[in-house]
């Protein structure tokens, strides 16, 4: 990324680079913490023990609010530009927005940010800062292939980034296997029984499937959006057997694997945070809600929509202190349109990873987020982002995550102001009726305000 921070020492992050200061020790071994976090969802009484200090311990979600004649000349133009600005007609009258300081953790303007909104996929931020929370960033997701009555079973592990050619390789193991015990002729099975029977989100409606995102599955190739991932996947691992002289008899069925198959090839996932940075960059919808039930299992929970959220919750409250006022989630990609998030919760979040003791944990969140301009992520001029007379000033200085659902635009991210200091900043609008271009401009026009670069 193309920004970089001022090299005060207290203004030492990056989004998008690697942090100058030492990196801070972690709290305990990632497996301790994670039995941790199960006991503490077990027993809510002793929940408390694994809160941090919170920058943000106001009931409304916002830190303490600077009074404007405490501002600087250059916040205080900024303060008074967005007053104005978020009146934009483009941007209807159901609009919130809030911008904090990085440094003093504090408001320095905002405007109905503790009011709930749809957020669209500005909830992939609460999901990404549960699932490297709970599994840690450098977590694989491992898909594994067992042999036993003459049927090798591929089994889901929840990689939704698992590729052909992944799969290639498993194929390629497991038919060395074969072919030394002598056998070129076998079934092929699918165990995807790490996620229980895909269901629909509360919010969600069944023309969601499966191009806006796949019935929710263990096991997927090449981020397919089919109706049953696994059995396509199923598909894909016997032409790649057959590509090595293996012959598979009848149809690829569903089976769960016995104790007492024996593992004969497996095949691991990038880091946590690589998958994290992808899946931001591109608003996968996909990525998001397998991320949702793995984060689910990792603390001890039924990887389910129900279970996912209350982790997410538990994650936000209790061990980061982020105020959950007039919070509800109900998926992990925010397609649902019974999600509300306040615009103060969803800044809260993304200071979250600025915060030095966090780097190591959270540091994705900020290297995922779109820049706006680059080419290939969801502010890319592709998607006619940054590009009108008022934001194009501010193109490769804003780091963000876009959110785009019919009645629900938001953009929430960080920016150097004028005074050189980071800025974080969300801003969320339901029920516009403007074109949904037009609003997308007065979103960029209101990120430009704060970067300082649209007077």
């Amino acid at each position: 990324m193309t920004e970089t921070a001022a090299t005060t020492p207290e203004n030492t992050f990056s989004p998008g680079g690697r942090r100058r200061h030492r990196r801070p020790r972690r709290n305990g071994a990632g497996t301790e913490f994670r039995r941790a976090l199960v006991l503490a969802l077990a027993v809510p009484a002793a929940s408390g023990a694994l809160a941090g200090p919170s920058a943000f311990a106001a009931q409304e979600g916002v830190g303490t609010t600077t009074k404007t004649h405490d501002l600087d000349a250059d916040d205080q133009q900024m303060a008074k530009n967005l007053k104005t600005r978020i009146l934009d007609q483009r941007l209807g009258s159901k609009v919130s927005g809030v911008v904090l300081d990085a440094d003093s953790n504090t408001t320095v303007w905002g405007h109905h940010a503790s009011t709930a909104l749809m957020p669209a996929s500005n909830a992939k931020l609460a999901t990404s800062t549960a699932a490297l929370t709970v599994l840690g960033p450098q977590h694989r997701f491992t898909t594994k292939v067992v042999y036993g009555h003459g049927t090798l079973t591929l089994v889901g592990g929840g990689d939704r980034t698992l590729t052909t050619a992944g799969l290639a390789e498993l194929a390629k193991t497991a038919s060395a296997g074969l072919k030394a015990a002598g056998r070129t002729t076998v079934k092929v099975t699918v165990d995807d029984s790490l996620f229980p029977e895909p269901t629909l989100a509360k919010g969600w409606n069944d023309g969601y499937y499966p191009d806006t995102v796949a019935p929710v599955r263990a096991l997927v190739v090449d981020g397919r959006g089919v109706q049953d991932t696994s059995i396509d996947a199923g598909q894909v691992f016997v032409k790649q057997l057959a590509a090595h002289g293996v012959t598979v008899t009848g149809d690829v069925t569903r089976a769960t694997a016995r104790p007492t198959d024996v593992p004969v090839a497996q095949h691991k996932s990038a880091p946590l945070s690589n998958i994290v940075h992808t899946m931001l960059k591109h608003s996968d919808n996909d990525i998001a809600e397998t991320l949702l039930r793995m984060t689910a299992l990792g603390a001890g929970r039924p990887a389910t929509f129900e279970g996912g959220t209350e982790v997410v919750r538990h994650v936000l409250s209790r061990v980061y202190g982020v105020s959950l006022h007039n919070f509800k989630l109900y998926d992990g990609s925010g397609l649902s349109r019974a999600d509300r998030i306040p615009a103060a919760t969803l800044a809260q979040i993304l200071e979250l990873p600025a915060q030095p003791r966090h780097a190591h944990t959270l540091g994705s969140v900020l290297d995922g987020l779109p820049v706006s301009g680059e080419a290939g992520s969801t502010l890319g001029p592709e998607y006619g982002r940054f590009d009108d007379a008022n934001s194009t000033c501010a193109v490769g200085k804003v780091h963000a995550k876009t959110g785009t659902l019919t009645g629900a635009i938001a953009l929430s991210g960080l920016t150097q102001g004028k005074d050189g200091k980071w800025k974080v900043f969300s801003f969320v609008e339901n029920g516009a009726t403007a074109d949904p271009n037009a609003i997308k401009d007065a979103m960029d026009d209101l990120a430009a305000t704060v970067n300082g670069c649209y007077q």
